[in-house]
C-alpha cells in the first residue's frame, strides 16, 4: 500500500497519497464518527469546568503596568494586553486605536499520526478550553505556547511534546509557521507541524485522546464547533497531490485498493485537484500579492493602554465606547483535566458573530476561489490573502457599519447559487471568550463577472495550497475555510 505514482500527469509523494487514502476513509481502527461525538459529549459531562467573569483588576498573577497601563502576567510571560495607534493608506478607515493581544512567542499547533490497518489515523485529544462555546472540542495532539510547554505556569509538561520538540525521532509530514488572528495578535505565529511515528511503535494514549482518519475529521467539521480552531488551521495545508484529470485519480484510488463512498462526486474532484486550467499563472498571482505589498502601508505606534481613544479602561473591562468589536474581559477557570487545574486571565469576548466565506466558481472546468488581499495590523508583511467575505467584528450590514463589504450580500442571501458548505465553526478558546463565525463556500454561476477589485483575485485550489507552504501569505481564516474542503 501506499505505492508513490510517477505518472506522467499526475504528482504525488509517499506522504499525499497517505493524506489522500485517510481522507478517503471513514470506518476508523477505533470509532465511528458518531461514537466519537458520543465519546466527546461524555467527556464533556466528566470533567469539573467553571469559569467566571470577574474584573480586571481582581485577576491573580495579573497586574496593569504603572508606567504604560498595559495588562500583564506577573512573571513577564504568556501574553499582554497592549495598547496601539495605527496609520495605513488602506481601507476608508485609515487611522484608529485600539487594545492588542502581544504574544510574541511561536508555540506549538501538532498532530501526531501513525498508520493503523493501513490507514494514516490522527491523533486528537478531546481539550477544554476556557472560552469554548460548547466547552469540548477536538484540538491537536499538542497545542501549547512556549510559556506552557517551558512550564511557566509550574504545571505538568504537556503531554506528547517529545514527539514535536526534536527528542524523538519522527517524520515530518508537514512543518510551517503560520499567523494567527491579525486583527487581534500583534505579529503572533504558531509552529504547525504534522508528524508521523512508526507503524510498529507502541504508543501510550491517554483517555481524553483518540484516533481518527482524516475523513472523519472532515465530516465531524460538518457540524457547529466540534472540532477546534487548531485542529483546522494544521490541517488545512494538507495536500493530496495534482491531478490533470479524474482519469488519474481514479488510477491513483484504485493502486491504493479504495473503494469511493456511495456520494463519491468525480465532476467536484476534478474541479477541485486538478491544476492545468488555472486562470491565473503563480506568477502574475505573485507580482498581484508583490504590488499590493508596495502600494500599502501600516504603522503601528504603541500608546498607554488606558490612553487609547474611543476605549473604556476602568479596571473592570475594556470595552469601545460604541460597544462594538470586542471587549477584553477578566475570567477564573477551573478546567479538572488541565496541566494547570485553576488560573485567571483576561480573554477577548466578540461583541457579536462574524462572517467569513468564500465565493467559488467554475472557470476552464477548475474551482477558482475568489480571494482578497487583506491588510491586517498583526500582519507581518503588510497583507495575507484573505476569504472573499471576513468580518470578524462588528456589524456586517451594509449602511450600518463605517465600511461596506464587498459581495457581503452573496452570502447574506445565496439565492440561487449553491451553498457547498455552511457551519458555525469557534475562534481559538484560549484567548476568545465563545466567539464563533459562520463560514460558508458559496459556488456561483456564470452569470457572476470574472471581473472583480483589483484588491481581489481568482485563485484554484492547488495554488492556495502552494502558498501555504511559504509561512504567511494565507491567514487564518483563509486557512480555516480551506480545511473544511472534503473530497469525499
Amino acid at each position: 500500500m501506499y505505492l508513490c505514482s510517477f505518472k506522467k500527469n499526475v504528482i504525488m509523494n509517499h506522504h499525499s497519497i497517505k493524506f489522500l487514502v485517510s481522507a478517503l476513509t471513514e470506518s476508523s481502527a477505533y470509532q465511528s464518527t458518531e461514537e466519537i461525538v458520543q465519546w466527546m459529549y461524555r467527556k464533556k459531562e466528566s470533567i469539573h469546568v467553571n469559569v467566571q467573569q470577574i474584573p480586571l483588576n481582581e485577576l491573580k498573577q495579573w497586574h496593569f503596568d504603572d508606567e504604560t497601563h498595559n495588562l500583564k502576567h506577573n512573571s513577564g510571560k504568556f501574553f499582554s494586553i497592549d495598547g496601539i495607534r495605527i496609520s495605513t493608506n488602506f481601507g476608508t478607515k485609515q487611522q484608529w486605536e485600539q487594545p492588542i493581544i502581544n504574544q510574541p512567542e511561536i508555540g506549538f499547533l501538532g498532530i501526531l499520526t501513525q498508520v493503523k490497518n493501513g490507514i494514516l489515523h490522527f491523533l486528537l485529544q478531546a481539550k477544554i478550553e476556557p472560552g469554548n462555546i460548547n466547552v469540548v472540542q477536538l484540538s491537536p495532539t499538542l497545542q501549547a505556547t512556549k510559556s506552557n510547554y517551558t512550564q511557566v505556569h509550574k504545571g505538568a509538561k504537556p503531554t506528547f511534546l517529545e514527539y514535536f520538540n526534536g527528542e524523538r525521532k519522527v517524520d515530518v509530514l508537514i512543518d510551517q509557521l503560520q499567523s494567527e488572528q491579525g486583527a487581534r495578535f500583534l505579529r503572533k505565529r504558531n509552529r504547525n507541524i504534522i508528524i508521523e511515528i512508526p507503524e510498529n511503535e507502541n504508543l501510550e494514549v491517554p483517555d481524553n485522546f483518540i484516533w481518527l482518519t482524516l475523513k472523519q475529521i472532515k465530516e465531524l467539521m460538518i457540524k457547529n464547533n466540534l472540532v477546534n480552531m487548531d485542529t483546522r488551521t494544521v490541517i488545512s495545508s494538507i495536500n493530496y497531490g495534482e491531478f490533470q484529470n479524474i482519469t488519474d485519480f481514479y488510477d491513483i484510488i484504485s493502486q491504493q485498493q479504495i473503494q469511493p463512498a456511495p456520494n463519491f462526486n468525480p465532476q467536484f474532484i476534478e474541479a477541485l485537484l486538478c491544476n492545468n486550467r488555472y486562470l491565473y499563472s503563480i506568477e502574475l498571482i505573485i507580482s498581484w500579492i508583490t504590488s499590493l505589498k508596495s502600494k500599502y502601508e501600516i504603522d503601528i505606534q504603541k500608546i498607554n493602554l488606558n490612553a487609547v481613544s474611543n476605549w473604556i479602561s476602568d479596571g473592570i473591562t475594556i470595552t469601545h465606547v460604541q460597544k462594538k468589536y470586542f471587549s477584553v474581559i477578566g475570567t477564573r477557570v477551573q478546567i479538572g483535566n488541565r496541566e494547570v487545574h485553576s488560573w485567571d486571565q483576561p480573554m477577548v469576548k466578540p461583541a457579536q458573530e462574524g462572517l467569513i466565506g468564500f465565493i467559488v466558481k467554475k472557470i476552464n472546468n477548475t474551482y477558482h476561489f475568489l480571494v482578497q488581499a487583506k491588510v491586517e495590523i498583526g500582519c507581518l508583511d503588510i497583507l495575507e490573502i484573505a476569504p472573499t467575505v471576513q468580518c470578524l467584528t462588528g456589524n456586517y450590514q451594509n449602511n450600518v457599519n463605517e465600511y461596506i463589504v464587498p459581495f457581503i450580500d452573496i452570502f447574506l442571501n445565496p439565492g440561487a447559487y449553491t451553498v457547498l458548505h455552511q457551519s458555525l465553526q469557534s475562534e481559538e478558546g484560549g484567548r476568545f471568550y465563545q466567539e464563533q463565525n459562520l463560514n460558508m463556500i458559496i459556488e456561483v454561476d456564470d452569470t457572476f463577472s470574472n471581473d472583480v477589485p483589483e484588491n481581489y483575485f481568482w485563485m484554484t485550489y492547488p495554488q492556495l495550497l502552494l502558498f501555504m507552504k511559504f509561512n504567511n501569505y494565507l491567514n487564518i481564516a483563509t486557512r480555516n475555510l480551506i480545511s473544511l474542503i472534503s473530497i469525499s
